[in-house]
């Protein structure tokens, strides 16, 4: 059986104002193209820098704490999201998610977010490492699990 290890693929940072943290990144030199700013009626809510041109580094993505709290069901009620960091790891098949979360779950680790068919099409759950890190693993995107955004 293979067996591929998951692959750093992202840093997400939750933050407590989007608009702020994008004009942030930007100084910073980060390429945040306009079309890549995900609104809603209520404001910012994601965001995604340009995939970086080395293929071994990771992506940097922003979301508000508000969409936090629907994609980590471990995250609903909680008000100190904002400054929480996901490190997203990219896995080889949507069945690896439930395996990985499952392994990870049954050695002690705690669950945050059971693996579930995301809206923009892949697999994904997420753990916490010893020191309260959460920790996302995500399957390839699949068009045909690809669902309506959720109102945030």
């Amino acid at each position: 059986m293979d067996r591929t290890p998951p692959t750093l693929n992202q840093v997400n940072i939750v933050s407590g104002n989007l608009d702020a943290s994008i004009a942030f990144y930007r100084r910073l030199g980060i390429d945040i193209p306009d079309a890549r700013v995900w609104r809603t009626a209520s404001g910012a809510h994601h965001a995604s820098a340009v995939e970086p041109a080395a293929p071994e580094a990771a992506g940097l993505d922003l979301d508000s704490a508000a969409f936090a709290r629907v994609w980590n069901r471990g995250w609903a009620g909680r008000t100190d999201l904002a400054g929480r960091v996901v490190v997203g790891f990219a896995v080889a098949a949507r069945g690896d998610v439930d395996r990985i979360y499952g392994e990870m779950i049954g050695a002690g680790h705690r669950g945050l977010q059971a693996p579930y068919d995301a809206f923009w099409g892949a697999r994904y759950a997420i753990v916490e490492d010893p020191d309260g890190v959460a920790v996302g693993l995500m399957s390839p995107v699949s068009a045909e699990h690809r669902a309506q955004p959720p109102a945030v």
